[in-house]
């Protein structure tokens, strides 16, 4: 499978280097591979591991980015919001 890595750029709002360009669409490929190669669940059911459980980080907080920040970033923006187009009639 061919992935434009260019065309995702894009679509994601990325810029690199065009000397990235041939690394990036193999991790692309490697990543696309290694989701086609997972087992399939019969069950639904996910084992787990007793030997090497989860161990999840404590919430703790933290500030958030400023709006100019976030805002500036967009590529439209009105009164502090970020303006998306319509998708819905």
């Amino acid at each position: 499978m061919q992935i434009n890595i260019r065309h995702v750029a894009k679509l994601a709002r990325l810029q690199f280097d065009d000397s990235q360009v041939e690394k990036l669409e193999k991790q692309m490929q490697d990543i696309l591979g290694m989701v086609e190669n997972l087992p399939e669940l019969a069950d639904g059911k996910i084992g787990v591991d007793q030997n090497n459980p989860m161990i999840l980080r404590q919430d703790e907080i933290k500030p958030s980015l400023r709006r100019d920040d976030i805002l500036k970033n967009a590529p439209k923006t009105e009164a502090g919001c970020i303006v998306v187009p319509k998708t819905v009639e």
